[in-house]
């Protein structure tokens, strides 16, 4: 009489557990850790999507992939068409709008892609959380971090040596001068742009927004002051 208590008791358990959905759960505490762990780092750097955003929106996208492909499971093909794709695209069209809010333009620079892009990829790691793939989940989550951490550091290093500058030189109202001055910068390596030019009584002054190698300023600084008719030159 024991044993088919024991095994009645066992199977009551098994239930308990599967109305649980334990599986679920672990899949949404899964999409949380590797949401949220992206999100501490871009919390660190200050951004404006952070922890609990990416966190959710991991949760959210693994969520709706379970849902999408429960529904379709439930419901029998030959009477309704159900495609588990279709939340899935819905998913992708949602976070590109919470992508294009992160997305700001000021002075006519663009700021914000990095943030909007780490959103897309951490929705479609919830998603692949949902869709058991874990494997790629967690890889995903893996190269997001070296693209993150590793490659933006190399990023920086290129940019430190990268030289934008507005440059203002007054010179004297001689002809040709303004085309010196560019060639100089021009044959430093330098791209260049004259942007304003004022004339004042007895000079002229120019403005030059200019890139390049920051080892080359100080070079073209000393071509252009010992060139006849230059009397100053300022970075802004």
């Amino acid at each position: 009489m024991v044993a088919p208590q024991w095994v009645e008791g066992l199977q009551e358990w098994n239930q308990a557990l599967s109305f649980l959905r334990l599986d679920l759960l672990f899949r949404l505490v899964l999409a949380a850790i590797l949401g949220g762990a992206i999100g501490l780092e871009r919390e660190v750097r200050g951004k404006a999507a952070g922890f609990r955003t990416n966190l959710l929106i991991c949760v959210g996208a693994a969520l709706l992939m379970e849902l999408s492909i429960g529904v379709a499971a439930l419901v029998d093909p030959a009477q309704t068409n159900a495609d588990p794709a279709r939340i899935a695209a819905q998913i992708v069209s949602g976070i590109g709008f919470l992508g294009a809010g992160t997305i700001i333009q000021s002075r006519g620079s663009v700021v914000g892609l990095t943030t909007a892009a780490t959103l897309w990829v951490v929705a479609a790691i919830g998603m692949a959380v949902g869709a058991r793939a874990y494997v790629e989940a967690v890889g995903t989550t893996i190269l997001v971090f070296i693209a993150l951490i590793a490659l933006s550091r190399v990023e920086e290093s290129i940019v430190r040596r990268r030289f934008e500058r507005r440059v203002v030189v007054v010179m004297d109202m001689s002809p040709g001068l303004l085309g010196a001055v560019r060639e100089a910068f021009l044959e430093a390596g330098f791209i260049v742009k004259l942007t304003d030019v004022e004339r004042e009584p007895q000079h002229v002054v120019a403005s030059y927004d200019i890139s390049g190698s920051r080892a080359q300023w100080a070079g073209v600084v000393d071509r252009l002051i010992q060139m006849e008719g230059i009397h100053k030159v300022t970075q802004i």
